[in-house]
């Protein structure tokens, strides 16, 4: 329910000074967003090297453990029971061994996925936010007055300290940069 209500929201055009408060409270919605999904983006980015050394090693893994397998075999073949026994077992291991390897594998592509889709979802809402700029603009121009464009997280802070994250306006390009200005802000208060 939350995700239609999400997808409602984005669709909204704002076309009238009426509707200022609910476009600035949109506005400060998407840029936490955004800086929501640069966090997990950022930490997924940062999993997947480790994610990729340990493919790469049970790779290496999988490589020593075939190849021991494949020299008992060769020994089984031309040896007792007791030379198969151990074949079958080092091929057991081989086997877990290359399991291993594509279960890894499988994380490291999972990893790329959540990555691909975090900058999609992030490219979404910075589109959003152009759109809502301009409606801004937009606004602006009908009415003949700039519409909170020129005001400062200082100011914002100042009228209402609570609503700082929400309403900042300025630093919609650098969406941590927003919420650390105001939350410098309110403590100043």
């Amino acid at each position: 329910m939350i995700v239609l209500v999400s997808q409602t929201a984005c669709m909204h055009k704002y076309t009238s000074a009426a509707d200022t408060e609910k476009l600035n409270k949109e506005y400060g919605e998407v840029n936490n967003d955004i800086a929501d999904l640069n966090s997990k983006l950022t930490a997924a980015q940062n999993d997947l090297p480790v994610y990729q050394s340990k493919a790469k090693a049970e790779e290496t893994n999988t490589q020593s453990a075939t190849a021991e397998s494949s020299l008992q075999a060769s020994k089984a073949a031309q040896g007792d029971l007791k030379d198969v026994k151990k074949a079958r077992k080092k091929a057991g291991k081989a086997f877990s061994a290359a399991k291993d390897a594509n279960n890894a594998n499988i994380k490291v592509k999972k990893q790329n996925e959540k990555i691909e889709k975090l900058t999609e979802q992030i490219s979404k809402k910075k589109k959003r936010l152009q759109d809502l700029d301009q409606m801004r603009m937009a606004i602006a121009a009908k009415s003949g007055s700039a519409v909170n464009t020129n005001k400062s997280l200082a100011d914002t802070a100042k009228k209402n300290p609570a609503g700082t994250i929400k309403n900042s306006i300025d630093t919609a390009k650098n969406p941590i940069d927003t919420i650390k200005n105001s939350t410098d802000t309110t403590r100043k208060m």
